[in-house]
């Protein structure tokens, strides 16, 4: 019987090399000062003025007490303070906890306490989602407000005593979301985190005179990556405080855009807006990203005239570890020649070519391979395999050597763009004294994503309803954790150790309480 062997056919990467992230920016801003590295709203930031401002935050970091190897918890907006922040702890060596600005409640107290933060850099805004949490905080350095510690930057004299940083220290922990349990804290290494941008500008072709309009949120690596690629590839950034599909073509004109990046339901989205006279009538030559099917390729393309792109990368590598620059639509492409990837069947012996199989990831590049998960010895084994690392995710293989995407193994969710673990949201909702037990699935939705579709057990005597259940649980979950679906069942199908087994449980919402039907719309906190 033949069996699928992991293809030699790869796409080719530079060496990568060991300047470090905050030499990157010191011999940028010291050899070509001028050019425009961000803008936003009005502003013009070029990469040296990029460079004093990180210096001064940096001055204020070590103002504070704060050291090399502190972690450093990362709650801003999107906002050119949040990219000064994120290259002054790269510069210190300070491992950055980036933290979705949308939690609240029990995940978000979770977090914190799993990956330890020595101090957190929040906004005003978040407040009062920080300071409901029980048990004792770290020390918060407010933005934004009166007397806010670090609005104080600005007066700052610039740091010119900066650590050395190696390339292969920690200096970021990235949460994931695990195959059954709560979220996780990946370490990244200095090198990880420029592997990530070269995968970008190899599968964007981008480079000076070309403009990215930034809409990610930097508490998503997509974000970070797509930041560092900037001054890498010497193209320039247009950020914006956050994405509109309805204006998303006018801040393209606007900015004169040259690429836009995708994330799962943001072309659905798109091609969901009235159609227009102009949609053809701008600059943009390329569309990246990632979750794209071959209809949504094929139909967006078409309308707007653009390239597309694709790749499929995982929290506990990086950004992209495959690339299609000119494969067949719906493909996520080849490996980067800095990855080698197998296809295993459960058993972990490879499938035969063209079945489906795990994709097992080899890193070919020192330093490259998945580096382990914070305090977490038992995840950390369980996503090993030898050199291998396991992504709970599926592919099958052409005969040509391209990969494509076909689903997850993990008890992991994507919707809106975001990794969604179902324990997160299980985890708040069995707090309801009505609820004897939940379980979260995913459900395919119109935007090419997944649904949350929330099976309950209520409690014997108990009583409650669907609204009643999504109004409690709305203000103790971020937007994209509140279910749209809610199924009340008799009783849960188990394996012999009790645990729910959520593949008997139906995806049918036909006839299922749909929030969205009912007029709920989850707060955004």
């Amino acid at each position: 019987m033949q069996q699928e062997t992991p293809s030699t056919d790869s796409v080719a990467m530079a060496p990568l090399g060991d300047e470090t992230i905050a030499e990157l920016l010191a011999r940028r801003a010291r050899t070509s000062p001028d050019p425009i590295y961000c803008t936003f709203q009005g502003e013009r930031i070029s990469v040296g003025m990029l460079d004093r401002r990180v210096n001064q935050v940096a001055a204020l970091l070590k103002s504070e007490g704060l050291q090399k190897g502190d972690r450093v918890a990362v709650m801003l907006p999107s906002h050119p303070d949040h990219l000064y922040l994120l290259f002054a702890l790269a510069r210190l060596g300070m491992v950055r906890v980036p933290i979705n600005v949308h939690l609240v409640g029990a995940p978000l107290a979770h977090l914190l306490d799993e990956l330890a933060p020595q101090a957190i850099v929040a906004d005003i805004a978040f407040r009062a989602n920080l300071e409901e949490l029980s048990g004792t905080l770290p020390r918060i350095l407010w933005r934004n407000g009166t007397d806010a510690a670090f609005d104080r930057f600005a007066t700052c004299e610039e740091d010119d005593a900066p650590p050395r940083v190696n390339t292969d220290e920690i200096i970021a922990l990235s949460p994931s979301s695990g195959t059954t349990g709560a979220p996780k804290g990946v370490l990244k290494s200095d090198r990880q985190l420029r592997a990530g941008p070269m995968a970008i500008l190899r599968l964007t072709e981008a480079g000076p005179g070309d403009t990215f309009l930034f809409w990610e949120a930097l508490h998503h690596g997509s974000g970070v990556a797509v930041a560092i690629a900037a001054l890498m590839g010497g193209f320039q950034l247009a950020m914006l405080e956050r994405f509109s599909a309805s204006g998303f073509w006018d801040d393209v004109r606007r900015h004169g855009a040259t690429h836009i990046h995708y994330l799962g339901s943001v072309l659905p989205m798109l091609l969901k807006q009235p159609q227009r006279p102009d949609d053809r009538a701008h600059g943009v030559r390329i569309a990246w990203g990632g979750g794209c099917s071959a209809d949504v390729w094929h139909a967006f393309a078409e309308r707007f005239g653009v390239s597309m792109r694709e790749g499929y990368g995982l929290s506990e590598l990086i950004t992209f570890v495959t690339a299609n620059i000119d494969g067949p639509a719906g493909s996520i492409g080849k490996p980067l020649s800095y990855y080698e990837i197998s296809l295993l069947a459960d058993d972990g012996s490879p499938v035969e070519p063209g079945d489906k199989g795990e994709i097992a990831i080899r890193a070919l590049e020192p330093g490259l391979g998945f580096l382990g998960y914070f305090r977490n010895p038992q995840a950390d084994a369980a996503a090993r395999r030898g050199e291998l690392f396991l992504s709970g995710d599926l592919a099958h293989r052409d005969a040509d050597g391209n990969l494509f995407y076909a689903g997850r193994k993990k008890d992991m969710l994507r919707r809106r763009g975001i990794n969604i673990a179902a324990w997160d949201v299980e985890s708040v909702i069995a707090q309801h004294d009505a609820v004897a037990e939940v379980a979260l699935v995913g459900v395919p939705s119109e935007l090419g994503e997944d649904e949350l579709k929330l099976f309950v057990r209520v409690r014997e005597g108990a009583s409650l309803t669907p609204a009643d259940l999504i109004g409690w649980c709305s203000g103790k979950l971020a937007y994209f954790q509140v279910p749209r679906y809610v199924e009340f069942i008799d009783a849960f199908p188990k394996t012999p150790t009790q645990r729910i087994q959520k593949k008997e449980l139906s995806r049918s919402v036909a006839g299922i309480w749909d929030a969205e039907a009912a007029g709920f719309r989850a707060a955004r906190h």
